[in-house]
């Protein structure tokens, strides 16, 4: 079993920057890739950034080049920078992991992310 705990979310003006951190403990041996979700009030949850194993990484068209996704596998961390914050990433943010061999998905408890004059 793998746990994830988020933290980094809070309140933040349009323009400015959050930077989220996701923590994987338990089982962490074969984490391949981890990414962050988001779900809006009203949405369904959507991929916003995916980072393999081996630094490969994919985002969501609407966060690419503002959102920065890294991981440091020692640390069994995953970290979203985010930039240049708009009121539409307003959301609870979601760190996932996938472990080998069958890329069973593990989710953390979100972190929730407010863009807001």
């Amino acid at each position: 079993q793998v746990q994830l705990v988020e933290s980094g979310g809070g309140l933040v003006q349009p323009g400015g920057s959050l930077r989220l951190s996701c923590a994987a403990s338990g089982s962490t041996f074969s984490i391949n890739t981890m990414g962050w979700y988001r779900q809006a009030p009203g949405k369904e949850r959507e991929l916003v950034a995916r980072i393999g194993r081996f630094g490969d990484t994919q985002y969501a068209d609407s966060v690419k080049g503002r959102f920065t996704i890294s991981r440091d596998n020692a640390k069994n961390t995953v970290y979203l920078q985010m930039n240049s914050l708009k009121p539409e990433d307003t959301a609870v943010y979601y760190c996932n992991a996938e472990k080998l061999p069958t890329l069973r998905g593990y989710w953390g408890q979100g972190t929730q992310v407010t863009v807001s004059s």
